[in-house]
């Protein structure tokens, strides 16, 4: 009996002290270095990252997936272009000739500024004496949920894989569908909001389709697929410069794609589109790409938030209350763009110029020193409409056609990470283009039958 009740205690103080060691190991500071926690792995993340890279502090980056995703090419993965680990690095991978950081695939569920510590959904909390916010944003549907339900998004590559995987379904079941009008409805790709990815994937889907239903869908060879591009606003590419924008829409249509301008979707259910005005459009697949809104990462701040739930920062990026905690990229708000009081936008070059003052400015805070203001660099903007057009903005220059198409693809090919990548999408490119064929067409099956008993 004293055995049994020696063994039960001593195992009892192993536990306690292996469960109050465990709950202090994201907490506990193996080296007396400042810590900088980084959430997000996007543009702005990974700058930051490289800003710290050769200081003395602890980095640690957290996301909710392990791999870096190039987001301007994510359109080419869900019209089959591109194969979706294309356009994905890992992260392990990027921050390994890094030593001073680690990463750690986890979902933040808190944050408390009070006493400097993030919460995860997979551990215990981890401490900081630095925070940087550059979780990027999501898709804002304006408090519609029935839109989100029932639409696909393109924030993400598994959410381009569904998209993917929607079209050639709606191929599959108008192949075997005998209503005409039925198959119509599935053969109608509509896409919402006419920004980059809206143009995009309009483009694409319009030079897409119709060859590929002529080579592989001999049943629907005669059928005409419809590529509406659906905008609330009066223009398309509303950041662009008028001339741009023409051009744009000219190309657009020249490629069949109908574009319905002062159209403010209110509801998309059971296949049919509903408008605030206009008749109601029957469509087998809508992609929503209206509209963006900061992560909800913004509101665990307890900050007032500004347009799209952005959170507002200072000139140097950071909080005013907690000069510690910098928001930079998407999630930030801070006026100022092209010398005005429009916001920055939540594009890649400003996530990109971001991360790097925020490093920058860390370090000053650090050393005592006096930090700096943001300053950005515009060079400019792209949006392809399909192979070899494009237009472009580039350092106050406007391009169009086949020379803006050269410069979109490579400055795409410049910042993607990985040689692999690189010559991946490459590959991919040559192939689409020498063949108008699509490299990816598999898509699962209808589910199984269970077996009755």
């Amino acid at each position: 009996m004293q055995l049994t009740n020696i063994l039960k205690n001593t195992t009892s103080l192993v536990t306690n002290t292996l469960g109050k060691t465990g709950e202090q190991t994201n907490q506990t500071r193996t080296t007396s270095r400042p810590r900088v926690v980084v959430i997000g792995s996007g543009f702005g993340g990974l700058n930051v990252v490289r800003g710290l890279a050769k200081s003395e502090v602890e980095v640690v980056l957290l996301d909710r997936n392990n791999y870096h995703g190039f987001w301007p090419l994510l359109y080419q993965v869900a019209t089959a272009e591109l194969v979706p680990d294309s356009i994905a690095f890992p992260v392990r991978e990027f921050v390994k000739s890094y030593h001073n950081t680690i990463f750690h695939m986890a979902v933040v569920t808190d944050i408390d500024l009070a006493n400097k510590r993030v919460s995860i959904r997979e551990g215990q909390p981890i401490s900081y004496d630095y925070l940087v916010l550059a979780a990027g944003s999501t898709n804002n549907y304006f408090g519609n949920k029935v839109i989100a339900q029932n639409t696909f998004s393109l924030k993400d590559v598994e959410q381009a894989v569904e998209i993917r995987q929607g079209i050639l379904k709606a191929f599959e079941k108008a192949a075997l569908e005998p209503d005409a009008e039925k198959r119509q409805t599935l053969l109608t790709f509509l896409v919402v909001g006419s920004g980059p990815t809206g143009v995009e994937l309009s483009g694409a889907l319009a030079e897409l389709i119709p060859p590929l239903l002529q080579k592989f869908y001999s049943g629907l060879a005669g059928e005409k697929a419809r590529i509406i591009l659906v905008e609330a606003h009066t223009t398309l590419l509303e950041s662009f410069p008028g001339p741009l924008q023409q051009k744009a829409q000219q190309h657009l249509e020249k490629m069949g794609v109908e574009i319905l301008k002062n159209h403010e979707v209110t509801g998309v259910e059971n296949g049919e589109v509903t408008f605030k005005q206009g008749p109601k459009i029957q469509a087998g697949t809508v992609v929503w790409a209206a509209g963006v809104r900061a992560s909800t990462l913004a509101e665990k701040l307890g900050v007032k938030l500004a347009h799209g739930e952005r959170v507002p920062v200072e000139s140097t990026l950071n909080l005013k209350e907690h000069p510690e905690v910098y928001v930079i990229g998407d999630m930030s708000y801070l006026e100022g763009f092209k010398g005005g009081k429009k916001p920055y936008p939540g594009v890649a070059q400003v996530a990109i110029q971001m991360g790097q003052q925020a490093a920058k400015n860390i370090l000053a805070q650090i050393e005592g020193k006096t930090q700096e203001d943001f300053h950005y660099i515009d060079k400019g903007q792209l949006s392809t409409i399909g192979r070899r057009d494009a237009v472009a903005e580039v350092f106050n220059l406007q391009l169009s056609g086949f020379v803006a198409w050269l410069v979109w693809g490579a400055v795409h090919i410049f910042y993607l990470l990985g040689a692999r990548n690189r010559l991946l999408v490459m590959l991919g490119w040559a192939y689409n283009y020498a063949t108008f064929n699509l490299g990816i067409r598999i898509v699962g099956g209808w589910p199984h039958q269970k077996a009755a008993k």
